[in-house]
């Protein structure tokens, strides 16, 4: 990645000392997990989604439901 901000970030990171740096990585590290538990949910919702879509659209399924309806007099 070579956006402006990028490299500007990577020259600023070259005065730091290697506390600052160390610092400044497990903030990073906390970001990045932060980040990837937030696109798993969002992975895991849509795929629940789409598998309800699925389930919802399948012949079988909905006469099964429909059964279950006629059982229960609804």
């Amino acid at each position: 990645m070579n956006s402006p901000n990028v490299l500007k970030i990577e020259n600023d990171l070259r005065v730091l000392s290697l506390e600052e740096l160390e610092w400044l990585l497990e903030r990073i590290t906390i970001q990045l997990q932060e980040k990837k538990q937030i696109s798993d949910n969002f992975t895991a919702v849509k795929y629940m989604k789409d598998q309800l879509a699925t389930m919802a659209n399948d012949l079988d399924m909905q006469l099964e439901i429909a059964a279950i309806n006629n059982e229960l007099g609804l």
